[in-house]
């Protein structure tokens, strides 16, 4: 018998451990006309059918970049900015898109999801802490997307149907989603595809009877420029982008089509046709939001109403200067945002919940569980805050807040784990987009800091609020300080394991 060759880059597995065991019919199989090729190294040529094929992630991902949260900040910034901060959204959404192909390069290379994947790698005690701040971010998201689903309801019933109403009609979408799921991801799909096509229909046609100005608009997009009296809703602008719990679910998503991850070329061709899409998906949203802020910045920069202006007035006070009918079409446009994101965060939380701790229940028990724990607190805030504009516009604040604390949380783990050859195999990040994507969440982080910060500083009274806040901030920055260094530490284990694999395969030698 001829002796065992020693593995090379070539042979080895492209992860060490094997994905869970999936049921088959909830994969888009992937069929192709290089099926025969069994080249191991060899990624096939580019397909439009095999890009329709691939599509679907990266347009349900990009529903959190469309969600009512980002709506509003978007009107506000038009309205107190103008057109000076579109540059901004550019590039805040490039770096959101940086962000989402790490997630789905994790999970098309690990078959795994960031959720199981830190399960795995963090010990008890930082896992647990991992899943509630993910909760945590997940029930602040929908909270806000279902009050804007609400309130878009509101109007369309002409005030007959209050805000908790509104939010009850919105939670049996959880129901319409299970039935949508057993008929298939595609199904599933084809409904997003349609929720994403209102928004910019509506939005798009608002665009068109507000006519902003062309020149603005595009020296808006080119010239960076920022003030003292813009610097709130520049931080929100980058502070909406990056969604917690979007990161978690782009790296589950990824997992609905059939890949070959015993060849290595496979893997590569997912990755790129993913990359394809979700590049698009994402710029359809960028010109989405594009929309609503030229609108606002068309209609109400300047005035007296901009410092006033939120989810619930918005389509009013669009109604005093072009119409009755243009209040529908934003209402339209918002219940297709917040219809689209809270299903899309239903699907979130059954990621985050089973990858965390471990569930095997099924689908309907787990989307009934994670429907329960953000609907609950939801109504109970539609039954307080449904008589008060400034005080829902207050609860806003906070929650835009309450997310922004988790942002490091769902980056640091995705950023440690897609660096790792033991993790990834081959498929690990490179040194230049390693820097590039550090540098990115330093930038995220910083700039959420402020924002805390400020709003800390704004609100935070009382010896015994402000001791609470300090412990509370302690702690925080410390379990951050943690993640990164054993990210570095795990890092730098791996290259020193190797350095020595290499060094007794020569000795060997």
């Amino acid at each position: 018998m001829a002796p065992s060759q020693p593995e090379s880059d070539e042979t080895r597995p492209l992860i060490n451990r094997a994905p869970p065991e999936e049921d088959p019919s909830d994969k888009v199989q992937v069929i192709g006309i290089d099926e025969e090729d069994e080249d191991y190294h060899k990624t096939p040529p580019f397909s439009w059918k095999k890009l329709w094929l691939f599509t679907g992630p990266g347009f349900l991902m990009s529903i959190a970049f469309l969600d009512p949260g980002n709506l509003e900040g978007d009107l506000q910034a038009g309205a107190i900015a103008g057109y000076s901060l579109l540059w901004l959204l550019m590039w805040a959404t490039a770096m959101g898109l940086l962000v989402q192909l790490l997630a789905a390069r994790l999970g098309v290379a690990t078959g795994r999801h960031l959720a199981e994947l830190c399960r795995e790698e963090y010990p008890n005690w930082a896992r647990l802490l991992l899943w509630f701040m993910a909760e945590l971010a997940l029930v602040g998201a929908d909270i806000q997307e279902v009050i804007g689903s609400a309130i878009a309801i509101k109007i369309l019933s002409n005030g007959v149907l209050p805000i908790w109403a509104g939010v009850l009609i919105t939670a049996s979408d959880c129901f319409v989603f299970l039935l949508l799921e057993n008929h298939g991801v595609r199904k599933l799909e084809a409904v997003f595809a349609v929720l994403i096509a209102t928004m910019a229909i509506s939005f798009a046609w608002m665009f068109g009877e507000a006519k902003p100005n062309g020149v603005e608009l595009l020296a808006g997009l080119a010239v960076p420029k920022l003030s003292s009296k813009t610097i709130q809703q520049a931080v929100g602008v980058v502070g909406c982008i990056i969604m917690p719990h979007n990161v978690f679910l782009h790296s589950a998503l990824v997992q609905s089509r059939e890949i070959d991850r015993s060849k290595r070329g496979k893997v590569q061709e997912a990755i790129n046709y993913y990359s394809i899409e979700s590049t698009a998906a994402l710029f359809i949203s960028f010109i989405i939001n594009l929309f609503v802020t030229a609108v606002f910045a068309k209609s109400l920069y300047g005035t007296a109403a901009a410092n006033t202006i939120g989810l619930s007035n918005a389509g009013y006070y669009l109604q005093d200067k072009y119409g009755y009918s243009i209040l529908y079409i934003w209402a339209i446009g918002l219940l297709a945002a917040g219809q689209s994101s809270t299903i899309t965060g239903t699907y979130a939380g059954q990621f985050i919940m089973g990858g965390f701790l471990n569930l095997r229940l099924k689908k309907w028990i787990r989307s009934l569980i994670t429907r329960s724990c953000a609907i609950v607190p939801t109504i109970a805030v539609a039954l307080v805050f449904d008589t008060s504009e400034e005080m829902l516009d207050g609860l806003n604040e906070w929650l835009n807040v309450l997310q922004s604390i988790q942002i490091p949380f769902a980056m640091i783990p995705l950023l440690c784990l897609v660096s790792r050859e033991e993790i990834m195999g081959v498929f690990r990040i490179g040194p230049l987009v390693k820097v590039a994507s550090w540098l990115v969440a330093a930038l995220i982080i910083v700039i959420n800091g402020y924002l805390l910060l400020e709003f800390f500083t704004s609100q935070v009274t009382g010896a015994l609020f402000t001791s609470l806040v300090a412990i509370f901030t302690a702690g925080y920055v410390l379990f951050i300080l943690y993640l990164v260094s054993r990210g570095v530490t795990s890092t730098t284990c791996v290259g020193s394991r190797k350095s020595e694999d290499n060094a007794d395969t020569l000795d060997s030698a």
